[in-house]
């Protein structure tokens, strides 16, 4: 009964925040009060995702995913304007600027949601409370952003030009074939389940196929405490690779997306820009570093690695949408630059009280599991009622598995290529980054969105266990390999 009445008073306290919303939210003597209230509630149901979710031993990016699943079929089943709102998405804002732009409020709206959804929205905007709830669902979603950019980098923090340079010819194998199998496979089922959609799409959607959540895998690896054997490292390494290889191919994706269409020469360019941007970042990056925090010698460590960071990554994130590539391309790249030696000037980094890591991982607390609510709430479970849906997310499903699982043939012979190949399966929270880019770009349908995020889901899901096993059958004698005679 406990976890029943858990989740009855978590209904009973979303459908009592959604009275306040309808009934009182432009009464507020703060304007800002009701986005305070929705941000907060948001980010109280991701806490409640993410504590079931360990508490059943899966990752917590899957209980936040699920969460925001059910507070958006809540939403759906009982009419709850503030939920209904955030549902839609980007959708809303382009609606806005379509209105700002001159067009009437009926004819953006119907452009952009379509006419069954048009009147629901609207009729909610238009009534009490309907600006404030215009006000909190962009709030959400500039706080999503944020959390996806500080998500990056520090992925990117862990990450180094040095150590993707140890991890060997084995995983550079696996993380190249983890890539490019996906996305061959992708993009093949894409055109055979989905011929009415543009070339475009379906990059985008073999290139979502393409991405691993290294995070995911690295958990199950430290909790059997088997970081260190032979295939573990192949497979870190190779997701290491894997996530470089995935934003190129995302940037260049977006790029044609952007461009308006499939163009060789567009296409080119695109791969020019990118590699113009990593090239410039990598070499002027590290002198802006240096004269940055010369500029700061008078602050105290904490301020100075604060703010260095923070500027760092989101200039680098505003210059990469500047050349058409995502934002989180940007980040990344920040992270792998950025590191604790630039702060020598105060002494020792061994002996700094907090890192960069430990100093941004509290921006990166809140904000992410924000961004993976608003995801899930996206997610239209209505659209499963369509058969082509469940067989568009099953083939996917079976495009992404496969695609991976090939990818271990990429290591030598005497390793575990099952093991390896199964530790890139998992999509996570790199899988949900794509789709949510795509949805952004308006390239995916809700449809098609709910397919990827089911794929996402499986493969998450899955991975833990049949890793587990995999790992299990690796005789000990081959735990550490590299320290053998």
């Amino acid at each position: 009964m406990y976890p029943a009445a858990k989740i009855i008073l978590t209904v009973l306290l979303l459908i009592a925040a959604a009275t306040v919303f309808a009934a009182g939210g432009g009464k507020h003597a703060d304007p800002i009060a009701p986005v305070i209230l929705g941000v907060t509630g948001i980010l109280f149901f991701a806490v409640l995702g993410r504590f079931g979710a360990r508490k059943l031993g899966q990752p917590s990016v899957l209980g936040e995913l699920l969460m925001g699943v059910i507070l958006g079929t809540i939403g759906y089943l009982f009419s709850v304007d503030f939920l209904l709102v955030l549902r839609e998405g980007p959708a809303i804002f382009e609606m806005v600027d379509l209105a700002l732009s001159g067009a009437s409020i009926e004819q953006a709206a119907i452009s952009t949601l379509g006419e069954e959804n048009a009147v629901i929205i609207l009729d909610i905007l238009q009534g009490p409370g309907g600006a404030e709830l215009t006000q909190i669902a962009h709030a959400v979603d500039v706080f999503s952003r944020y959390g996806v950019i500080f998500l990056l980098f520090l992925v990117g923090l862990g990450t180094s030009v040095r150590e993707m340079q140890e991890v060997g010819t084995e995983s550079f194998r696996v993380a190249i074939l983890g890539v490019v199998l996906p996305f061959v496979f992708g993009f093949m089922m894409a055109r055979v389940l989905m011929p009415e959609l543009s070339i475009s799409v379906d990059l985008f959607v073999a290139a979502t196929l393409g991405a691993t959540s290294i995070g995911i895998t690295a958990r199950v690896l430290e909790e059997l405490g088997r970081v260190n054997c032979h295939e573990c490292r192949v497979i870190l390494g190779a997701a290491v690779i894997d996530d470089v290889l995935g934003l190129v191919m995302l940037a260049i994706v977006s790029g044609i997306i952007i461009s308006g269409g499939f163009e060789p020469v567009g296409t080119l360019q695109t791969i020019a820009l990118a590699a113009l941007f990593l090239v410039t970042a990598f070499t002027l990056g590290p002198r802006f570093l240096r004269r940055s925090i010369r500029l700061l010698d008078h602050l105290d460590i904490v301020e100075a690695k604060m703010f260095v960071s923070f500027l760092f990554v989101m200039v680098l994130a505003w210059f990469a949408n500047l050349v058409g590539l995502a934002t989180i391309v940007g980040a990344f790249a920040a992270g792998v630059i950025l590191h604790d030696g630039y702060f020598l000037k105060w002494g020792d980094v061994r002996e700094h009280k907090f890192s960069i890591r430990d100093l941004i991982s509290p921006l990166e607390v809140i904000l992410v599991p924000i961004f993976f609510v608003l995801m899930g709430i996206q997610v239209k479970l209505e659209t499963f009622l369509d058969p082509h849906v469940i067989v568009m997310g099953f083939g996917l499903i079976v495009a992404a598995v496969i695609g991976k699982l090939l990818s271990g043939l990429g290591a030598s012979r005497g390793s575990s290529r099952l093991a390896i190949g199964m530790g890139m399966v998992p999509r996570g929270e790199v899988g949900l980054i794509f789709a949510s880019i795509g949805k952004s770009l308006g390239v995916f349908s809700d449809a098609l969105f709910s397919a990827l995020i089911l794929m996402v889901i499986v493969t998450t899901l899955m991975t833990p266990p049949l890793l587990k096993i995999s790992l299990n059958r690796i005789p000990d004698r081959r735990e550490d390999r590299s320290t053998a005679p």
